[in-house]
């Protein structure tokens, strides 16, 4: 009987041994913090749409940056880097384009805040005196009309340069700027309507470079890119940017295109950058609380208004209302490149698309990563000339053999 009854306690010591243990792991797994909710789709969901983008000829390459409410950065990337470079990642470094004047703007905002110039003062305050910048009915274009896109002047000047090819703004020198504006007619009063100018935001750029008394890079650089950490973000390409590059292709997405340049009105799309340094630009614009420019960032953010306008702008910035946020966004384009960024201020999210083709088969997806219900475009395979001219040539090698046999029976 002793034996039975010390085998019957050793055993009911082992079972409730094995209870507290199964207790203590329960207790243990409830203790655990539960997983972060992601406030974008997986990655694997990402990949695959920009997958289908580039497999359908829309794009050579495309690299997405999202950027969650805490912090957290993700990734995605697919598609080609161009002959000889590394496969496309953070980065990787394009060119931006129009985003390089929301830059522009902080710059503006920067130097107002610093009380170095006004939004109402007059462009003509900054120029030679030998230089006539247009007027209307007594109305002067100043900083806000430039930097709100209603200063009148059009999107882009008449006299380029002599070569009409697809990186001619590199022809575009200061002389010929100032030669633009002396013969410009202004359409309208400043402020009286409304039309995208990139010759306005360069010339934005370089009235601020000659009111600092520096060249528009090195303004930049100080007061920008350096305080906020955006270490591979500049006009000139460096080595290290070279090496890292995602070489640009025409919008077919057939033959690599050179990098463009733009000297005189570099403020308006001459910068490059790279999907690590444009993500923590969008995450400075949403902590404007806790960011070295932060002041900047929202006076830029926020709502002016131009002489003679009757509606208030943001600076630079564009924005799409939501049914609970606005998104704040800005895309650009070069002849080798598309890009696209974008933030949701309340939610405190971002997004950057970048891509090395010269088309706007990709511009739907920022405002569709950041607000779901805004619809993607359809995907449309982009046909290619190679294969009409295979056709072609195939249809005209038959057209032959017929006559010829027909040729041979007479």
């Amino acid at each position: 009987m002793r034996r039975h009854g010390a085998g019957l306690t050793a055993i009911i010591v082992m079972l409730a041994a094995c209870l507290l243990w199964s207790l203590a792991l329960v207790g243990a797994g409830s203790a655990q913090p539960a997983a972060t909710p992601q406030d974008f789709p997986s990655d694997s969901a990402v990949l695959a749409l920009i997958k289908q983008r580039v497999d359908l000829g829309g794009t050579v390459g495309i690299v997405v940056g999202l950027l969650e409410r805490d912090g957290r950065r993700r990734i995605i990337a697919y598609g080609d880097p161009g002959p000889g470079q590394p496969p496309l990642d953070g980065n990787s470094v394009f060119d931006i384009g129009s985003i390089t004047k929301v830059f522009t703007a902080i710059l503006l905002a920067e130097m107002v805040l610093d009380g170095e110039v006004n939004l109402d003062d007059p462009v003509q305050k900054f120029l030679p005196s030998s230089v006539r910048v247009p007027q209307r009915n007594g109305r002067q274009i100043t900083l806000a009309h430039l930097a709100m896109h209603n200063s009148g002047l059009p999107r882009d000047p008449a006299n380029v340069g002599p070569d009409p090819g697809p990186n001619s703004y590199a022809q575009f020198t200061v002389e010929r700027m100032y030669g633009f504006l002396s013969g410009y007619s202004l359409p309208r009063d400043p402020g009286a309507g409304q039309e995208y100018s990139n010759v306005g935001v360069g010339l934005l750029g370089h009235a601020l470079s000659l009111a600092a008394g520096e060249p528009f890079e090195q303004l930049e650089q100080e007061r920008v890119w350096t305080p906020l950490g955006l270490h591979h973000t500049g006009i000139t390409i460096t080595p290290w940017m070279r090496a890292h590059l995602a070489i640009g292709h025409a919008s077919s997405g057939g033959a690599t295109v050179p990098n463009w340049n733009s000297p005189a009105i570099a403020a308006a799309g001459a910068m490059r950058s790279t999907t690590n340094d444009l993500l923590d630009f969008l995450w400075a614009n949403i902590h404007t609380d806790s960011s070295p420019l932060g002041r900047a960032m929202a006076f830029a953010q926020r709502s002016h208004l131009a002489p003679g306008s009757s509606t208030a702008r943001a600076l630079i910035w564009g924005r799409r209302a939501t049914a609970t946020d606005t998104i704040f966004g800005h895309t650009g384009g070069t002849g080798g490149y598309r890009t696209h960024i974008g933030f949701l201020r309340v939610k405190g999210v971002g997004v950057v698309v970048l891509t090395n083709s010269g088309n706007v088969s990709s511009d739907d997806l920022v405002p569709h990563l950041l607000d779901s219900s805004i619809p993607l475009n359809k995907p449309v395979r982009r046909l290619t000339w190679a294969p009409a001219f295979a056709l072609l040539g195939l249809a005209f090698v038959l057209a032959a053999v017929i006559l010829f046999r027909r040729h041979r029976r007479h």
